[in-house]
């Protein structure tokens, strides 16, 4: 067995061949690029439980070697994965099920009948693979570099390979980072954790990608930077991949919750007060403005016009092909990596970075409940849009850390908070200045929001 850490860039054609003559890997370049054809069938149960168990089973023919590959379920996070991988040398191209066993089957699929186990769909590709090497500090790094240009088919349906990997084979995961960020400042680099088999699934069934990664289990004694970086990741893994989704199939709807994913998680990066002083997430916050100041006007004209919705995808493709999607996920996944936000703070930083959240967030959500001064709102409904920032801030924690709020319908306050923001949004007419002050007196009224008041 053996532990795969890598990341995957979707690219373009274009961009493949310049990562070939990219300066930076033709400096660290030990071993020249290896031209291979790899041809892999995947296999799966008719009722795909293989995939169900996120195991992937393959056989491959490299040249000469037929190797059986079994990929166990594992981790990813923001484009970065970690899992087991079990490979053995076969004499034919004929799926070996007596290897199918001990450690490197997964319980849950004890009772699997193997000889079920089927040809599902092949994965065809060309990979020139290097490997790039350099010193970082005291330690030495080594990455194999993959370009692979394929075509991933199931039946008469394809979906074409075009992405870089980056696999570590010596040093720490964030120098796989580094170097894509690196090859990021001039060249559009995807983030993007849907492996070549999830592809395959795909094709099967459009909504078999998943989509919701399930939001971070909390704690009310967790400090409020674990809170922080658990579910920073998770807005970030979850954005790239709708971003993936909406790039494959342009539904609406994966675009309207991708730029609700970015507002989280900027609102939630603005709530942490001197925990976060603003100089250490001064970058990231100016990447998420950048996205949004383009992306969430679209997304409000859109809810109403058929026809920005039509041109939407498009536009979306035009932003994949600009540096700046994959420089901020890429930025954001180093910064997250590095805790970068707890850096140079002062004591009272610290103090509140080491809180523990059940006391942290009643505390700030109160304090943000009381300079919001919705009563001021009822008399001047036409200026609610200036609290658009503090009425996010409020609904990044009421949304992710309900677990750990001890507040009277918790969710009924959520709602109608929703409700308030998406009104704020809107353009200024008479009856949404009315339906803005009615909805500010029942937010005011809420069991929650009186609780608020009084912390």
């Amino acid at each position: 067995m053996q532990k795969e850490t890598e990341i995957k860039l979707r690219v373009s054609r274009e961009t493949l061949a310049a990562l070939r003559e990219h300066p930076l890997l033709k400096k660290r370049n030990k071993s020249g690029w290896e031209r291979l054809e790899l041809f892999n069938q995947y296999f799966d149960t008719p009722e795909r439980e293989l995939a169900q168990a996120k195991v992937a089973l393959r056989i491959r023919r490299d040249g000469d070697a037929i190797i059986q590959t079994l990929k166990t379920k594992g981790n990813s996070v923001a484009g970065l994965s970690e899992r087991n991988e079990y490979n053995w040398d076969l004499a034919k191209a004929k799926l070996d099920l007596k290897k199918l066993d001990g450690e490197c089957w997964p319980e849950q699929l004890a009772e699997l009948d193997k000889k079920t186990i089927k040809p599902l769909f092949t994965t065809d590709f060309v990979r020139e693979r290097a490997e790039i090497a350099w010193g970082r500090g005291k330690s030495k790094v080594v990455i194999e570099a993959a370009l692979d240009l394929g075509n991933v088919i199931v039946g008469k349906q394809k979906e074409e390979i075009c992405e870089l990997e980056l696999e570590l084979r010596e040093g720490e995961p964030d120098a796989l980072l580094e170097l894509a960020a690196e090859l990021g400042l001039t060249l559009p680099l995807m983030p993007c954790d849907i492996s070549k088999a999830e592809r395959g699934y795909r094709l099967f069934d459009a909504n078999s990608y998943s989509l919701s990664l399930p939001i971070p289990e909390l704690t009310a004694e967790m400090p409020l930077d674990d809170a922080y970086s658990a579910l920073a990741w998770h807005l970030l893994g979850s954005s790239q991949r709708l971003a993936e989704q909406y790039r494959f199939n342009g539904h609406w709807r994966l675009l309207q919750d991708w730029v609700a994913l970015l507002s989280e998680l900027r609102a939630l990066t603005s709530s942490l007060g001197q925990a976060a002083p603003r100089a250490t997430t001064h970058d990231m916050r100016l990447a998420l403005d950048a996205l949004l100041e383009d992306w969430r006007p679209l997304v409000q004209a859109g809810h109403d016009d058929a026809d920005v919705r039509n041109v939407a995808h498009e536009q979306f493709l035009e932003e994949l092909q600009d540096p700046r999607w994959g420089q901020f996920s890429l930025n954001t996944s180093r910064w997250l990596m590095g805790r970068s936000w707890t850096v140079g703070r002062n004591t009272r930083g610290d103090r509140q970075g080491a809180a523990q959240l059940a006391n942290w967030v009643p505390r700030l959500l109160a304090e943000e409940a009381t300079s919001l001064q919705l009563g001021r709102y009822q008399q001047q409904p036409e200026d609610l849009a200036e609290q658009l920032p503090r009425i996010e801030r409020i609904q990044s924690w009421l949304h992710l850390a309900r677990d750990v709020l001890d507040l009277p319908e918790l969710d009924r306050l959520y709602g109608e908070m929703n409700k308030l923001e998406a009104l704020a949004h809107l353009p200024i007419s008479d009856e949404v200045l009315e339906a803005r002050v009615q909805q500010t007196i029942v937010v005011f009224q809420s069991r929650a929001w009186k609780t608020l008041l009084r912390l």
